[in-house]
């Protein structure tokens, strides 16, 4: 498990220069191309359980050194970087307000959701993370997981991170996405408690990471799959002014959505409201109609999904 990114310095280099061009909304010497690649990816491509993936940081760096040599000898993409990250799964609800997590056999942790009953909504608490203990415990981890890659003696980046969704996304992990779609409707006044909760925890995050960094972000992306299922009415009314909100206070220079089901009737709010400079429109957005909206204005990519192996 010999990787050595000298050998790729070129290629990344190329593929740099790919997506300035790109950035410029001018055309390089053809498309740059990523492959999403992840964690259960690799599980699946080379035998090894999901489960202990995400319990064992030893078995993590083992199947992350062989996903580098892998992705750059046979996917051949346009990868401009490289690196070990300790991967929680998708826990960061559960971390930030100390929710129950399973682990089922072969697949990621799941969070057991929290919230039930619109009750639930007012019980619901947000904890500054420097107070948080699971927030602590997760550094901890992290710092670990770098040791670890040290104690190998691998010259590589490493480290880790912890993060939530904005508002809607996240009320999805807390409790039964199609319960947060029936309150919007039938409790718009309490699930707006929820997702003012959310937008609290998600800014006490990013100022908490911020501050022990040195720095105060000015780009910042988020992960938003929920928002695909609700009208574009429906989006204004209740979830617009959130999203905007972390936009305008973290991505004064950047702002990048992934939003992974069909967004084609959120396209140009996207791009003329929202004012994204990147758009991952996921594997079930129609490309000919993303196109003429976020042309000129938001950097696009996604459209494609692979099966798994």
């Amino acid at each position: 498990m010999a990787f050595d990114p000298s050998r790729y310095e070129d290629r990344m280099a190329e593929a740099r220069r790919r997506f300035e061009i790109t950035q410029r909304f001018e055309e390089p010497d053809r498309i740059p191309i990523r492959i999403s690649t992840s964690g259960s990816y690799f599980c699946r491509l080379f035998g090894y359980n999901i489960r202990d993936y995400y319990s064992d940081p030893e078995i993590q760096i083992d199947i992350q050194m062989k996903a580098l040599e892998w992705t750059f000898d046979e996917l051949g993409d346009d990868r401009t970087g490289y690196g070990l990250h300790l991967e929680f799964g998708p826990i960061g609800e559960a971390i930030i307000f100390d929710m129950e997590v399973v682990r089922p056999d072969d697949t990621s942790p799941w969070i057991v959701h929290k919230i039930q009953t619109l009750e639930d909504i007012d019980r619901l608490e947000v904890v500054d993370p420097q107070d948080s203990p699971r927030v602590q415990e997760a550094e901890r981890q992290i710092e670990d997981f770098k040791e670890r890659v040290k104690r190998r003696g691998l010259s590589l980046p490493a480290g880790g991170g912890i993060g939530i969704h904005p508002p809607l996304s996240c009320a999805c992990a807390l409790a039964e996405p199609a319960l947060i779609y029936e309150w919007m409707i039938a409790a718009p006044e309490q699930v707006t408690k929820l997702f003012d909760k959310c937008l609290d925890a998600f800014c006490r995050l990013i100022d908490y990471q911020d501050r022990k960094a040195g720095r105060r972000r000015k780009s910042i992306g988020l992960a938003d799959d929920h928002s695909a299922f609700i009208s574009n009415a429906m989006y204004r009314r209740m979830i617009f002014r959130y999203n905007k909100a972390i936009y305008d206070r973290y991505g004064r220079k950047g702002r990048h959505l992934h939003a992974d089901g069909p967004n084609d009737h959120h396209f140009e709010m996207y791009a003329n409201d929202m004012k994204l400079t990147q758009m991952d429109i996921g594997g079930f957005s129609d490309i000919a109609k993303a196109k003429p909206a976020l042309q000129g204005k938001t950097v696009m990519s996604g459209g494609l999904n692979a099966p798994s192996p």
